[in-house]
């Protein structure tokens, strides 16, 4: 949930907070950092607080290896950072942006890798799956948990690649968006 929160809560953030870019300091793009820092920082502490409870409980096992958990959130971070910079800015544009992104969000979810393993689908599915990169980084912090329990199937350099080219193309449209943006 981490990328679909951190994009649908950034998709309003331009058009809600307007009256903050009549001040010369604040730019399009501090709203839009602000509002991903909020979404990421409450998902990772509930991520966290939620993990320490249910090992405490014991419904949950010691990750195998926390560094690839971590590893695996910061990437899908990276993602949803990316992906919220890139549907905030569009709805400078257009806000037709932020209401065809809610539907899209919601159908993207179940293929996002979090409620299916992909070792589960059979090898014509898997490859079609592995074209969505959140699934790359749900399978790196799912390896993380389970190690080698669990065969995980991942491409980190897609995945980073993806993140690479999202973040680009979004720090584009963000430049974009802030020239367009009337008070």
């Amino acid at each position: 949930l981490l990328w679909r929160n951190c994009a649908t809560h950034a998709g309003g953030a331009i058009a809600q907070n307007k009256s903050l870019l009549f001040h010369r300091n604040v730019r399009v793009i501090d709203v839009l950092l602000n509002r991903i820092v909020l979404e990421i920082g409450g998902a990772t502490g509930s991520f966290i607080i939620l993990s320490l409870l249910f090992i405490y409980v014991g419904w949950m096992p010691v990750p195998g290896d926390l560094l690839e958990v971590v590893f695996g959130w910061i990437l899908l971070a990276w993602f949803g950072a990316s992906l919220a910079l890139l549907i905030g800015a569009a709805t400078a544009f257009s806000e037709i942006v932020a209401r065809v992104w809610n539907p899209v969000s919601y159908i993207m979810f179940p293929i996002s890798g979090a409620a299916f393993m992909v070792d589960w689908l059979p090898e014509n599915l898997q490859k079609i799956v592995l074209l969505l990169p959140m699934v790359h980084g749900v399978e790196i912090l799912r390896q993380g948990y389970f190690g080698n329990t669990v065969p995980a199937h991942y491409d980190l350099g897609y995945m980073i690649t993806c993140c690479l080219v999202l973040s680009l193309t979004a720090l584009y449209v963000v430049h974009e968006a802030s020239r367009r943006v009337d008070f």
